[in-house]
């Protein structure tokens, strides 16, 4: 088993080949980030008729981007009346509506551009573990109909013939999602903002911004951009001091193990559809088939620095208890991708200062959640309407005990992990 990106490797969109900046530039917007929320940004801005220089400190994609799980999942990771509770009710029922319409929002981008990403659109299934994870099934089940949402609850054997597994009684079925691999996606909105008239520079990471007039100034190590608007898109993956996404999420991380591509006379009755699924355990495992056949599984928690026999240890358990059918596997790769977390469990809009605009704490739903606030905020920079965001631009406090929270995080997440190792979490 080795530690590489398999959406990476496995990408049916190739890497574009692009250049660092260099010298001095002008434009209308500038986009900070090159994974998907700069990049749907980027493109629909063009679209619009605005001209844009996107610049991306590595690679395109090189963050949670495609690192990801490649669900195309509606909403958030918490139910809508739970939304609706931590938001208020208007807040709370636009960011339903906007972001369960998500999945479609991407599939018609993939139409569109021609993207080719594996995208599969059969739904996907969360899968109760035990009796109180069937209760949470039933909660949600009641609030996504009362909402006209397309989901149903698979019983028994038709359960059992979704998702390939005795384990598993019950699951949820949301005929709104689907999966893709995530870095094809990426790279696929890179291809269609290039075409779009969109200018991207890779290897060009901001150094710094400032006032210059009306203007901002945006800095890189060979250049430099001028423009009267910023969209600053680098999420879970903000790290300089002078960006202040980095105070508005606690970084969170997610490991996955692919095996070796499985024939399908040995695997063809797990996920026959393609779905992606998820547990309702305290720390979830994922599950999911790629293109080629192989089994994916993934929690959350850190996988890089962690001893290779660990992580095979415990895709094993998890692999065992699921789907003894299959025997022993061989796992080829394992990869780690972070998160922006928030205490609220809900994404953060706001503006650092006129003319800035920026987003973080996705907490999970990336593909989505970043493909719809690409589009909001074209909309939003272009006429000053916000409707097209899940939340309305705000202020917002910086979150206290960032590192403790990180911290906490991943200490619970490496406990209950070696539990399932030692046989002591089934």
């Amino acid at each position: 088993m080795k530690e590489r990106c398999l959406w990476h490797d496995t990408s049916p969109e190739p890497a574009p080949a692009l250049a660092p900046l260099q010298d001095h530039h002008t434009t209308e917007v500038v986009v900070i980030g090159g994974g998907i929320t700069g990049l749907s940004t980027a493109l629909h801005l063009a679209e619009a008729g605005v001209a844009v220089i996107l610049i991306e400190a590595s690679e395109i994609p090189t963050g949670g981007s495609g690192r990801n799980v490649g669900l195309v999942n509606a909403g958030l990771w918490i139910p809508p009346d739970d939304i609706i509770k931590t938001l208020g009710e208007e807040d709370g029922e636009r960011a339903n509506t906007l972001l369960g319409g998500a999945p479609a929002e991407v599939f018609a981008l993939i139409e569109r551009h021609g993207i080719a990403c594996n995208a599969t659109r059969t739904g996907n299934l969360h899968l109760a573990h035990n009796a109180k994870g069937e209760q949470e099934l039933a909660r949600r089940l009641a609030q996504f109909q009362r909402r006209g949402a397309p989901v149903e609850l698979l019983e028994d054997e038709a359960c059992h013939q979704q998702v390939g597994t005795r384990r598993i009684r019950r699951a949820l079925l949301d005929h709104r999602a689907g999966t893709l691999n995530p870095a094809a996606y990426t790279r696929g909105l890179a291809r269609a903002a290039m075409a779009a008239g969109v200018r991207l520079h890779t290897q060009s990471p901001a150094t710094g911004i400032s006032r210059q007039g009306d203007d901002w100034q945006v800095m890189t190590p060979q250049g430099s951009i001028r423009a009267p608007r910023v969209v600053i898109a680098t999420n879970a993956y903000t790290e300089d001091h002078w960006n202040q996404v980095r105070d508005h999420f606690f970084a969170g991380y997610y490991f996955q193990v692919a095996s070796r591509p499985l024939p399908e006379a040995l695997a063809g009755d797990i996920l026959p559809g393609r779905q992606g699924a998820w547990d309702t355990r305290m720390v979830l495992s994922s599950i999911r088939r790629d293109a080629e056949g192989r089994l994916l599984l993934g929690s959350l928690g850190r996988g890089d620095g962690k001893p290779l026999p660990y992580l095979r240890c415990w895709a094993d358990r998890v692999q065992q208890h699921y789907f003894p059918q299959l025997g022993r596997l061989e796992w080829e790769c394992t990869w780690t991708g972070r998160i922006a977390f928030t205490p609220e469990h809900t994404l953060r809009l706001f503006e650092p200062a006129p003319g800035i605009v920026a987003v973080t704490g996705y907490n999970g739903r990336g593909v989505t959640t970043g493909t719809i606030v690409g589009k909001g905020f074209a909309r939003y920079l272009t006429t000053g309407d916000d409707a097209l965001l899940p939340l309305p631009i705000r202020s917002h406090q910086a979150i206290r005990a960032k590192s403790l929270l990180s911290a906490g995080y991943e200490s619970g997440f490496t406990l209950y992990h070696t539990g399932q190792c030692l046989r002591l979490v089934s």
